[in-house]
């Protein structure tokens, strides 16, 4: 069994097929969200961190699967750097830290009530992840679309510096006026 279908299988066992979610359930959207990381050229450990950024919940969706006391189940199942940036987008207060991110290359840590300052490739993984999330959101919920379409294109063109040039073509496409 690859590592991919190890993480599905977890996945399922801890019930994200049983969770609604845009789109279906949280497992659909998962899914989804590492499989277009891989389509749009993001590497291994970006897509792994796709396939299970939801874990930890994250500030637009509360539900866990994984409590953060238990990192290291998640480091074994996708590995060190992958868990990093799953826990970066889990611990991300994106009303302390998304308009500003490019200025400042800083996270707002809402599980640790602090500011973290990753690194140049995990603040890339971040933002492409962070994207991508979105856009699968957003092509899941019309109304959802209407209603934000116009913030997250301003966002995203913000972060156009900081994310792989791929996701930010993408990001265009679907939310093109």
């Amino acid at each position: 069994m690859s590592t991919d279908d190890g993480v599905r299988v977890w996945l399922r066992r801890h019930g994200a097929e049983q969770i609604a979610h845009p789109g279906g359930t949280l497992y659909a959207h998962l899914c989804r969200v590492s499989e277009r990381l891989a389509a749009l050229g993001c590497g291994p450990d970006v897509q792994a961190a796709g396939l299970t950024h939801a874990v930890y919940g994250t500030d637009g969706f509360d539900r866990t699967l994984l409590d953060r006391a238990d990192r290291a189940v998640l480091r074994d199942l996708v590995g060190v750097d992958a868990e990093e940036i799953v826990y970066l987008y889990g611990a991300c207060d994106r009303g302390r830290s998304w308009r500003e991110l490019a200025k400042t290359g800083q996270v707002f840590d809402r599980f640790a009530g602090q500011v973290r300052t990753p690194s140049e490739a995990q603040l890339r993984s971040h933002v492409d992840l962070s994207i991508v999330n979105e856009l699968d959101v957003i092509e899941h919920d019309a109304a959802l679309a209407e209603r934000h379409g116009a913030y997250f294109r301003e966002l995203f063109a913000s972060w156009a510096v900081l994310a792989s040039a791929q996701v930010i073509r993408d990001a265009q496409r679907v939310l093109r006026p």
